[in-house]
C-alpha cells in the first residue's frame, strides 16, 4: 500500500454572532481537515489545530512541504513517517505551525491503520479502560458588552449548560482581574451545587494577577485554572501551583515529548491538557500522555475543532489508563464547545450528537466503534464549506 496524495480541506463559515476571550475577538469559524488517499482506496482524515489565516498557512506546509516527503510511503509505516517529517522540519520549526501540520497527517495515518485492521483506534492503542465519557461543555464567551451585561449572562449560560446535562462548565475570563473575578462569582452562582466549574485565562495574566484571581478561585471552589499565565513561563506556573490551592491546568500550546518534558520536570501543573491536533498527532500525543503519567500528573485533553477533532479525542480518553488507578479512579473528561460549530455538528454523515448524548445519558458521550476514527465525513458538506 502506498500514499498517492494527501489533501488539504480548509473550511469556514461566519458565525451568527461575534465571540471572544482574552486575545482577541472572532466572527468566522475555520476547520482544517487532512485527507490521505492510498493506492488500495483507502483513505485516512485527521485534524490540524489553528483558525483563519493559520489553517491556510498550514495547508501550504501540509501540501507543499510534507506531501512530497511522504508521496509513495507505506502509510503503516506511521512513526517511521513521522520520524522522517519531524527530522526534515527540525531546522524549521520544532513547535508551532509545522507540528499542526504533521499532527493531521499523523492522525489521518492512524485513521488508515485502523481501517486496514478493521479496528477502532482505541483498540489499536491497546483497548478501552471505559466505553464512555463523561463531558463538560464550555461556554460563556467575551463579547463587546459591558460586565454588568457579562455578570448576568455568565450566571445564566452556567445554568443553562449544566442544565443541559453536562457535568461541569467551563468559562472565559479577560476583562481584567477584577472584573474577571465578578463573572467567576456569577458562574459558581450559575453553576450551584449540580456540577463543577473551571476557568480558561488563555494566558492573559501576569502572575500577581494570576495570584489575585487564583486566590478568588480557591473561595468559590473552581475546579482548575486553566493557562492563567504565558505558556512560556514555566516558573510562573510553578510558583502557580506551589502558592494555590486550586489546580493549575495548561499545556494547549505545547508541542512534542521535549516541550512536554520541559512542563512536567517543572512540576508546575496539576492537570495537562495536551492538544493532539497540534503537539505532533497521536502518536506524539501517546508518547506525551507516557511522560505525563510518568511524572503522576493527570491527563484532561484540549479538544477544539471539527466532529475528527471530537472522535480522535474519544479514542484517546477512552484508552487512557486510570491514574492512579483503584475502586474510584481519578477520570478524565470530554472537552465540548457549546458555541454554534457546524464543522462539528454537521461534518459527519452520521453526527455524533454529543448533545443528545450528553442529555440522554446522563452526561455521558458513547465511544465511537467503528475502524479507524469510527466516522465518515460528508464530502458534499466538505464542498459548501471550503475556502481552499
Amino acid at each position: 500500500m502506498k500514499i498517492i496524495r494527501v489533501t488539504s480541506h480548509v473550511l469556514q463559515y461566519d458565525l451568527p454572532e461575534e465571540l471572544g476571550y482574552s486575545q482577541q475577538f472572532y466572527s468566522r469559524r475555520t476547520a482544517h481537515l487532512v485527507e490521505i488517499e492510498t493506492d488500495e482506496g483507502i483513505t485516512g482524515w485527521g485534524e490540524c489545530f489553528g483558525p483563519g489565516n493559520v489553517a491556510l498557512a498550514n495547508k501550504g506546509i501540509v501540501e507543499k512541504v510534507i506531501q512530497p516527503m511522504v508521496l509513495g510511503d507505506d502509510p503503516m509505516d506511521r512513526d517511521v513517517i513521522w520520524h522522517k517529517v519531524y527530522n526534515l522540519l527540525r531546522d524549521h520549526g520544532q513547535k508551532g505551525m509545522p507540528m499542526q501540520a504533521l499532527s493531521g497527517v499523523d492522525i489521518a495515518l492512524w485513521d488508515i491503520a485502523g481501517k486496514v485492521a478493521g479496528l477502532p483506534l482505541h483498540k489499536l492503542i491497546g483497548g478501552a479502560h471505559r466505553d464512555r465519557i463523561s463531558a463538560y461543555g464550555y461556554g460563556m464567551m467575551l463579547k463587546r458588552e459591558s460586565i454588568e451585561d457579562h455578570v448576568m449572562r455568565f450566571r445564566d449560560e452556567a445554568a443553562a449548560i449544566i442544565g443541559m446535562g453536562f457535568v461541569a462548565t467551563k468559562m472565559k475570563v479577560g476583562l481584567g482581574p477584577r472584573a474577571d473575578v465578578r463573572m467567576c462569582e456569577a458562574v459558581a452562582v450559575g453553576t450551584g451545587d449540580a456540577g463543577r466549574f473551571m476557568v480558561d485565562a488563555n494566558h492573559c495574566y501576569t502572575t500577581s494577577d494570576a495570584f489575585y484571581v487564583g486566590r478568588a478561585l480557591e473561595d468559590l471552589g473552581a475546579y482548575w485554572f486553566e493557562e492563567p499565565i504565558a505558556p512560556e513561563d514555566l516558573d510562573g506556573y510553578r510558583e502557580l501551583r506551589s502558592g494555590l490551592k486550586v489546580n493549575i491546568s495548561g499545556g494547549e500550546a505545547e508541542f512534542n515529548r521535549w516541550g512536554w518534558r520541559s512542563i512536567l520536570e517543572n512540576r508546575g501543573l496539576d492537570i495537562a491538557q495536551p492538544e493532539v491536533c497540534a503537539l505532533g498527532g497521536i502518536s506524539e500525543y501517546l508518547r506525551v500522555l507516557t511522560l505525563c503519567h510518568a511524572h503522576f500528573t493527570p491527563v484532561i485533553n484540549h479538544v477544539w475543532g471539527s466532529a475528527v477533532a471530537v472522535a480522535t479525542n474519544l479514542h484517546l480518553l477512552a484508552a487512557m489508563p486510570a491514574l492512579p488507578g483503584g475502586l474510584t479512579p481519578w477520570e478524565p473528561m470530554l472537552e465540548f464547545d457549546t458555541t454554534h460549530n457546524l464543522f462539528r455538528d454537521e461534518l459527519l454523515k452520521e453526527p455524533l450528537d454529543i448533545r443528545g448524548q450528553v442529555a440522554r445519558n446522563h452526561g455521558m458521550v458513547a465511544i465511537p466503534q467503528g475502524p479507524g476514527l469510527g466516522i465518515e465525513p460528508d464530502r458534499e458538506f466538505i464542498r459548501a464549506y471550503e475556502v481552499a
